[in-house]
């Protein structure tokens, strides 16, 4: 009787595979049923969002929302005050002025910002605050890459390039979200980590289009791993993400940038090379931290 019970422990215990492909299943089910959220998204940051995807929503109207929230007004209030932000050094100490200066792309940043901080600390999320302040870390640098791409090698807005850099990641979030509901998977790493690989840019489209995010931002998300990408026309915000993320990942080493970077088109389209992508990251690195240091990092 008890070597029938080993086995029939043995023979129920899922393999790495067979929980992958659960994952994977509940993963094409969530997004197979349509709209998708982040869980412990603050409901503050959804009322900004919705706002901000009406063209009509005025100044006014957005600081009633923030000013709800007081967490969020004074985040908001830090980021404008931030020295990679507010050039003027003149303190802003009302909301009003605040969105006005900023302009609703950073606000929208802001709003992302206080959301992860919260997503961060949620009790259903006990155990992962590492990984999550990793993704959170890695995507502050992405952001401030690319805003400074944005402003200093095309004529793109270097907010809507910083916002984007904030989303690329949401995707892994999500996924990393989920993984309490399959403890095993979070014992596997590599399985993990493929899932990721595989599935973020979908989930990341699922979410930002339920957002409504502008096409061009929910395509440079989606396409961020595709570093063989060609098109015409001047550099776009698929090309600043792919080059910010490769930045972003050898910030402190920039020689094997300059190893990896050969044949990412993106690099090209911006006029990087290898003479001055290593300069590019030194004379970056004072305004990469401010930016990074408003979002309260």
């Amino acid at each position: 009787m008890e070597a029938a019970k080993q086995s029939a422990g043995s023979t129920g215990k899922k393999t790495q595979q067979q929980l992958a492909f659960e994952f994977a299943t509940a993963l094409a089910s969530e997004l197979s049923g349509g709209k998708i959220e982040l869980p412990s998204f603050p409901d503050v940051a959804i009322r900004v969002r919705r706002a901000l995807a009406s063209d009509s929503t005025g100044v006014e109207q957005i600081v009633r929302i923030v000013g709800s929230e007081p967490a969020l007004a004074a985040r908001l209030l830090k980021m404008s005050n931030s020295a990679a932000l507010n050039r003027s050094g003149r303190p802003i100490t009302e909301l009003r002025t605040a969105i006005a200066r900023m302009g609703y792309n950073m606000v929208r940043s802001a709003a992302i910002s206080f959301a992860m901080a919260q997503i961060r600390a949620s009790d259903g999320l006990k155990g992962l605050e590492k990984p999550l302040e990793s993704l959170w870390r890695g995507s502050t640098f992405v952001a401030a890459f690319c805003f400074v791409l944005a402003k200093n090698h095309t004529n793109r807005n270097p907010d809507e390039a910083f916002l984007c850099g904030l989303l690329h990641s949401v995707g892994r979030l999500y996924l990393l979200t989920r993984t309490p509901q399959f403890p095993e998977f979070l014992g596997d790493p590599v399985s993990l980590a493929e899932t990721m690989r595989d599935w973020h840019a979908d989930v990341a489209k699922a979410i930002l289009e339920n957002w409504e995010m502008n096409e061009d931002l929910v395509q440079a998300i989606t396409d961020q791993d595709d570093v063989d990408r060609t098109h015409a026309g001047p550099p776009d915000l698929t090309d600043i993400v792919v080059v910010a993320n490769m930045m972003a990942t050898y910030i402190d080493h920039p020689e094997s940038l300059i190893l990896n970077m050969s044949g990412v088109t993106g690099f090209k389209m911006l006029g990087l090379d290898e003479k001055n992508c290593a300069e590019v990251l030194a004379q970056s690195r004072d305004e990469i931290e401010a930016l990074r240091q408003a979002l309260g990092t």
